[in-house]
């Protein structure tokens, strides 16, 4: 909440012994539902290319995919579990927020029914989210060296196409 730093100090949400008024709580719920979804996804990577899982129990993920990931970077197995970890907990604060100022949480165990990837290392619980086919946007590459702006009309290019690959689990590789 990058405006915060302007507001007065205790003036953001509600204080100490009262309640949020409705726009607030939409605003925290709102919040905690992004969560929920950077969570999901995080813990997918987590299972696959992480070091521990968020007991801190050695995560025996997919030792090819995880070979990979420190091929470019030693610490990224490391880094995919502090984050997984960051995730959850800023979903798990903000819904104990919510409970604690008597609104309603975010919950999404009943929409977690995607399957999961087959590849090795993924549990088998259901998702909000999946890994499976992957699209990623690559213009910005050429959007932030460009003098053109893209909020009036500026097109740019894919660097590389990826469209509906499969992340992890499948024999094909993306070679860049």
């Amino acid at each position: 909440m990058a405006g915060a730093a302007v507001l007065p100090a205790g003036k953001l949400f509600a204080q100490e012994g009262k309640s949020l008024s409705k726009s607030d709580a939409a605003l925290l719920r709102f919040a905690a539902a992004i969560e929920f979804v950077e969570a999901d996804l995080w813990q997918q990577y987590n299972e696959l290319g992480g070091q521990v899982d968020h007991n801190d129990n050695p995560n025996p993920g997919n030792p090819a995919y995880i070979a990979a990931l420190q091929n470019l970077d030693g610490d990224m197995p490391q880094y995919i579990s502090d984050n997984t970890d960051d995730e959850i907990s800023h979903r798990d604060f903000l819904n104990a927020y919510l409970m604690s100022k008597g609104a309603q949480p975010i919950d999404f165990k009943q929409f977690e029914i995607l399957p999961p990837t087959k590849a090795t290392g993924a549990l088998g619980n259901g998702r909000l989210t999946n890994l499976q086919k992957l699209t990623v946007d690559t213009s910005w590459y050429f959007r932030y060296r460009s003098t053109q702006n893209p909020d009036l009309g500026a097109k740019f290019p894919q660097l590389i196409n990826i469209v509906n690959q499969p992340v992890a689990g499948h024999q094909k590789t993306l070679v860049f």
